[in-house]
């Protein structure tokens, strides 16, 4: 009797029946069935072989060869099948392995890619190790062998691909919408709130419920908005208890006043317990993004006006306070309501105190130039940023992609972005170079590589089930999410944006003609036009909601040198750092001013709609004159403006100031710094330990003029 000896050593009687039932299965993934006697056929010439080879034990690896030649002469689509499926086992115990030594990493390391998440915890580790195989899972079963290489060689990078198989990006998520009427969640019924407090409750608890169901920014727009007729319900209630207590009318609505003020007080510091300390399913504290400045009524300008005085004071013990991270605030500035003497001046005020003492609020212009402010001007729609910097691109009620007739108005709340793919344009270009290719020729190759990514994407997650993600897709969290939880969310996809990322257009030009963006530009800026040109054909062509998006690179702006350098070496001025530069931004150690800084980096702002920043440093200690003027200007060019400060706190003797190393006070290295990571801040030091890699600190420490 002959045995087979499998991989692990162990071994088992040849039956030929096993091999029957391989072969069914591989031709069940070919689409094709077998006769009795092609079966009979395959059974025969195995036996066969294995008589003739006259040995007692014969190698697994050795059977699989035998009944790959019986197949070959019955069906080669067939013997194909199954040959991949060999090659698809042994795929997997490499994968598997990779996941592994990740993995051991993680448990035993950390991991510093994404500054949100904390790898001390074992929640974090065991989400991290969880995202290494999704990402794998990923490579094998979504991307194509020509996009594989092009990541891996680094001429692309996909984002977040580690939740990109199962859902959504960053979102301007309708928190109004969802509890207006009541909803469900998590099986239980919630009414809409009476009350103030109430609201905070549950506005907390939709955000981390629907935050973790997605990945990338998660933007609350307009909370004045949706906050205002909950403080004013309760303020009535006030007015109402105290008159009942025999209080005359004045005095009962000035006490009533004073409570209302305690209570959105307390609802702000419960949002900025619950945020900066409760990390999501996913392992990381959800990125969280709140924005205001527009509400007129008093009850509207208390919500704003409040959200910035806790942000102001911080949290913590007593003599050691300092500013939380999240939720991101965004200032939505309005020329009209807060420019000097109108009637929202104050709040303007109280956004400026804030962001010198704690950088935050970030500050969107929607009266000055360019497309945000024209959506605002024309229709009277606020284009929020999701997270740190993705804007949408309109969607009309009507007409979709572009207004049916006049009366036709866009849509932005409630709707998403599913994904950014980034070109890292220095590779490209030094790839052209070295084969004699013209560049556009190469660059036009890789943003079509991208774009069919993403019409697939787009395909995939069109199967995905309501059920996903129900506050989104269900409750009304979501533009159309009224579905059914077994319905697919392919109709909600329409308005949905996908996003080509640019990298490194300072290393781009430097390459170009040994210049920066400081001392010349044109070529950055004729590729940026370019891209532009391609990506709204591909936009005319596909029907899909396509656009350019200035990447924000946390750990991209490392790994990308480390790519550049493994096939081109290092060049000066472009390789010769551990990082290279965001976007479209100056490089940071250009000795320039805020305002030259703002000048050179307006000539690209137009030309990255689908997500951007501005921001410079303010090496002027806390002068809030310095910084109002800055700010200022930054709207009146139509901006989305951050501040950035060093900001340093002493955890031993609670002592604060900027750019701080060691306390001048009690000399200690204890320290936690908020510095700006791209778009947001994140804490560059924590009781002297640091969350960032490696590169970002060695930019953060080469910082002039960001």
């Amino acid at each position: 009797m002959v045995k087979v000896i499998k991989k692990d050593g162990t071994s088992e009687e040849f039956n030929v029946q096993k091999v029957v039932v391989a072969v069914n299965k591989s031709a069940y993934r070919a689409l094709i069935q077998f006769t009795d006697a092609e079966l009979e056929f395959i059974c025969k010439f195995v036996e066969e072989k294995v008589r003739d080879m006259g040995v007692e034990e014969v190698r697994i690896a050795e059977m699989h060869n035998i009944v790959e030649g019986a197949l070959e002469k019955v069906n080669p689509l067939v013997a194909k099948s199954y040959r991949d499926y060999r090659n698809y086992k042994q795929d997997f115990v490499q994968m598997l392995d990779e996941v592994y030594k990740k993995s051991q990493s993680i448990m035993y390391i950390g991991d510093k890619e994404n500054s949100n998440t904390d790898s001390a915890l074992v929640s974090t580790k065991r989400s991290l190790i969880f995202n290494e195989l999704n990402k794998e899972l990923y490579k094998k079963f979504f991307l194509t062998t020509e996009e594989i290489q092009a990541c891996r060689d680094g001429y692309i990078y996909i984002h977040d691909m580690s939740a990109r198989r199962d859902t959504m990006n960053c979102c301007l998520f309708d928190v109004k919408n969802v509890l207006s009427g009541g909803f469900e969640m998590g099986n239980l019924w919630y009414n809409e709130p009476k009350t103030l407090d109430t609201a905070f409750d549950v506005i907390g608890d939709i955000v981390l419920s629907a935050a973790s169901q997605q990945y990338g920014g998660f933007t609350v727009p307009s909370v004045d908005d949706i906050l205002e007729p909950f403080a004013e319900k309760s303020f009535h209630n006030h007015v109402e208890k105290y008159l009942g207590l025999g209080i005359e009318r004045e005095k009962a609505e000035e006490v009533a006043w004073k409570d209302l003020e305690k209570e959105m007080e307390q609802g702000f510091q419960g949002w900025e317990y619950k945020f900066n300390s409760v990390s999501s399913s996913r392992g990381d504290y959800p990125f969280i993004t709140v924005t205001a400045g527009t509400g007129r009524s008093r009850f509207a300008k208390l919500v704003t006006i409040t959200m910035l005085k806790v942000r102001m004071n911080g949290q913590g013990k007593e003599g050691h306070k300092k500013p939380v991270l999240f939720p991101k605030i965004v200032f939505l500035y309005d020329e009209n309501l807060h420019g000097p003497g109108k009637e929202l001046e104050d709040v303007f005020e109280a956004g400026i105190e804030c962001s010198r003492k704690t950088m935050y609020p970030d500050w969107l212009s929607l009266t000055g130039k360019g497309y945000i402010a024209s959506m605002y001007k024309q229709y009277g729609k606020i284009i929020s940023p999701m997270g740190c910097r993705a804007f949408l691109s309109p969607w009309y009620e009507k007409g979709g992609m572009y207004p049916k007739d006049e009366t036709d108005t866009p849509v932005f709340v409630g709707r998403f972005n599913i994904g950014a793919v980034s070109l890292h344009l220095p590779m490209i270009y030094a790839k052209a170079k070295q084969e004699n290719k013209d560049f556009y020729e190469v660059l036009d190759y890789y943003l079509n590589l991208i774009r069919k990514l993403h019409i697939r994407t787009y395909e995939y997650l069109g199967e995905m089930k309501a059920s996903t993600n129900p506050l989104a897709y269900c409750e009304g969290g979501f533009y159309g999410g009224n579905l059914g939880l077994h319905d697919k969310i392919k109709p909600l996809l329409k308005s949905a944006t996908a996003s080509f990322g640019i990298t490194a257009f300072n290393e781009l030009q430097q390459l170009h003609n040994k210049k920066s963006l400081v001392e010349d530009g044109a070529f950055a800026l004729e590729v940026l036009e370019y891209i532009n040109k391609r990506v709204n054909e591909f936009k005319e062509e596909d029907g899909h909601l396509y656009a350019i998006y200035a990447t924000p690179a946390e750990n991209l702006c490392g790994l990308q040198v480390k790519q550049f350098r493994k096939k081109y070496g290092i060049v000066e001025n472009v390789s010769d750092r551990e990082y290279v530069s965001n976007g479209f931004h100056c490089h940071v150690t250009e000795d320039i001013t805020p305002i030259e800084k703002q000048d050179l980096e307006y000539r690209f702002w137009e030309l990255s709609n689908g997500g951007k920043i501005q921001y410079v440093k303010y090496p002027i200690n806390y002068n809030k004159e310095a910084i109002k003027a800055l700010v200022r200007r930054a709207m009146d060019m139509g901006l989305y403006e951050g501040v950035n400060l060093s900001l340093a706190y002493c955890d031993d003797c609670g002592h604060e100031e900027l750019a701080m190393d060691v306390c001048p006070v009690c000399g200690s290295k204890n320290l936690t710094k908020i510095d700006r990571m791209n778009g947001y801040l994140s804490y560059s030091r924590v009781k002297g330990d640091t969350r960032l890699n490696d590169a970002k600190m060695a930019e953060i420490a080469e910082r002039k003029s960001m």
